[in-house]
Formats: structure tokens, sequence, C-alpha cells
């Protein structure tokens, strides 16, 4: 009996062991081969000197800009442009109600013609005296009038020229007070200083305004320039035509620049002084974020690779390396600062891996490189 037990045993043991082998070699014959690919551009990392640089933060502001304000009080009566508009230098913005100033420009014309009025009678009273005059200097010549009689006539006569002069000034000062009343008036009508954008506006239809009180900006989009807030201790090495790299976020990519101008006096508050850059990329616009990296004339040794060596997807950034089977393998990151055509690694790659930098669009993890 224990005979027949242990032969059945074995035979069973025996049939589980093939049909497992079997299995074993049916799975191991479905499996398909690695991926193949060839042309794929490797570079092997190798530590380098990396210059050292100061990033500074900037704004993006137009070269040329206008604050459009009012001389005189009231309220906003027309509105005709709104904010994104382009106007012409001398296009009419605004139109102010100004009643007090619209009574004293009718006023001074009102006086004009008084004035005129007055010149008028005063010219006929001095031809009226000389009349006169003349009338007793020949009665005076022939003895038929006392000398007091002929002095009377020749005072009335010069008192009328003088009136004549009066008169004749105070036209003149009516026309000057009515000048200046129409030109008051006329601080009515906003007009576009320059050509532009309207960047902004601070005041709505019907509001009441003041002098000085800024009504919208105006930019000229025909150029745009980046300021940077220097620190003060870089005074001496930050000049006009000084070399550094440019990052604007909002339209990406980084480029190198040069110094145009730098303003001469610091910010107290902020120990900074300021650095512009002139901007010639499409697409930039007033108030981006931008950022300058200025040479300390230094270097530290560190890890840099191509820029298109690097794979972004959402917050994720990547490589591609070949490890040392051949074999294509995604790595996660961490990048730094962009240096002119390459990029800074700070964590996640070492010395001697091999990175893919060309053909990366082509690549697949598990992938065999030859």
């Amino acid at each position: 009996m224990r005979k027949r037990v242990l032969l059945i045993t074995m035979v069973l043991t025996a049939l589980f062991s093939a049909g497992c082998r079997e299995k074993h070699e049916t799975v191991t014959g479905d499996e398909k081969p690695p991926v193949v690919i060839k042309g794929v551009g490797v570079e092997r990392i190798k530590n380098s000197a990396i210059p050292e640089l100061l990033d500074v933060a900037g704004t993006v502001r137009a070269r040329t800009s206008a604050v459009v304000s009012t001389r005189i009080p009231g309220s906003i009566a027309v509105l005709r442009v709104r904010e994104g508009d382009r106007v012409k230098k001398g296009q009419l913005l605004a139109q102010l109600e100004a009643p007090e100033n619209q009574a004293t420009a009718a006023v001074a014309t009102a006086g004009i013609d008084e004035a005129r009025r007055a010149l008028d009678e005063a010219l006929s009273r001095k031809k009226l005296a000389e009349t006169t005059f003349e009338r007793y200097q020949n009665l005076f010549k022939e003895q038929a009038i006392s000398r007091q009689e002929f002095e009377v006539r020749l005072t009335e006569k010069e008192l009328a020229t003088q009136a004549v002069a009066r008169a004749e000034a105070r036209i003149t000062q009516a026309e000057q007070g009515a000048k200046a009343s129409s030109t008051v008036s006329d601080y009515t009508r906003i007009l576009a200083p320059i050509a532009g954008i309207i960047a902004s506006k601070q005041a709505d239809l019907g509001a009441s305004v003041f002098p000085g009180q800024p009504l919208m900006t105006i930019e000229d989009d025909a150029g745009y320039q980046l300021e940077l807030a220097m620190p003060e201790h870089l005074a001496t090495q930050v000049k006009p035509g000084t070399m550094l790299q440019v990052t604007i976020d909002s339209v990406g990519g980084a480029f190198a620049a040069r110094i145009a101008e730098v303003v001469p006096t610091a910010d107290p508050a902020s120990r900074t002084f300021v650095a512009k850059i002139p901007l010639t990329h499409k697409g930039v616009k007033s108030g981006m974020f931008g950022r300058g990296a200025f040479s300390l004339g230094t270097s530290l040794p560190g890890i840099t690779i191509p820029r298109g060596a690097v794979v972004e997807r959402g917050a994720l950034t990547s490589v591609w390396i070949v490890d040392r089977e051949k074999v294509l393998r995604m790595r996660i990151v961490k990048v730094g600062r962009v240096v002119g055509a390459r990029i800074e690694v700070l964590s996640g790659l070492s010395e001697g891996d091999q990175v893919v930098v060309s053909g990366g669009d082509r690549v697949s993890e598990g992938a065999r490189v030859e």
C-alpha cells in the first residue's frame, strides 16, 4: 500500500514539474525584444566651471509714457476712450464740465466790448476838446479871452488825450484777460499729449476731478525697456554697455542684452538704483516681470546640459539617460540658471551619466540605443 501511494505521488510531482516548465517556456517565447533606436545624440556629463551670477528682479516699462491730468476742477461730461484704445497726439480724450470757467470767459469777452465803447467815447471827447481848444487858441491870439480861459481849454484837451490812452490800455487789458480766460476754458478739453495706447484709466464718466488729478496713462508701444533694481554695492561695476542675461518669463527664453542707461541716483529706501535694458522682443507688455543675471566675475563647479535635453511635463522636469546596458531611462532632475544655450542641473545627474541631447522625440522608456 505504501509503495502504491509513493508511486502515485512521484507521478503527480513529475506531471506538475513538466507543466510548469512548459508554461514557463511558453511565456518566455511570447516576450517581445526591446525596441532599438538609432541616431540619438548622447552627451557624457562632466563637471565644469559655471559663472557665478547675481539675479536681479525688474519690471518692463514703456520707454515713453505720459500721465494725463486736468488743470482745472470740474466733472467729466464726455469720455471717449477706454483701456487698450490707440490714440493720436492731440486727439480729444475727455471733456470737462466747468461752469465757473465758462462764465469767467464770458465776462472777459463782455469786458472787451465795454472797453471798446469806452474808447469810442474817449475819442469823441478828445475830438471835441481839440476843436474847442483850437477855437479858444485863436481867440487868445486876438486877446479876446483871458489866459485863464485859454489854459482851462488846454487842460481839457490834455485830459481828453490821457483818457484815450487809458481807454486803449483797458482794451489791451481786457483782451489779455479774455485770452487767459479762453485758455483756461480750453482746459476743459483733455487732449492726448503723445500717440500711443491707453494703458490705464483712473477716472470714469461723471466723476469730479481736481487740478493735478491723474485721469489716464498713455504709453508709446514703439519701445519697451526692462528696469532692474540693482543693489547699490554694484554701482561701480554696472555701467552703460555692461552685458547681462535677461529673462522675461511671460515671453519665454533668456537672451543676452546690454545696459543702455543707469540712473545716477539711488533709492534711499530700497538701497537700489535703476539700470535700463532696451527690449526688442515681440509680445512684451508694460508691467511684466523680468530678471537680469549679472556676472560677479567668479565661477563655481557644477553640471550643465543643453537646454533642449530638458523635458518639461507639467510640474516635472526630467531628462533621458542611457544606462550601462544602453537602455533609455527617464530621470527627474532639478534645474537652475540658464547659462547661454545650456542650463544648470542642481540635482538628479552625476558626472559620467550619459544624457540624450538630440532625438529625444523618438525615445521611450526601456528602449535600447545603438
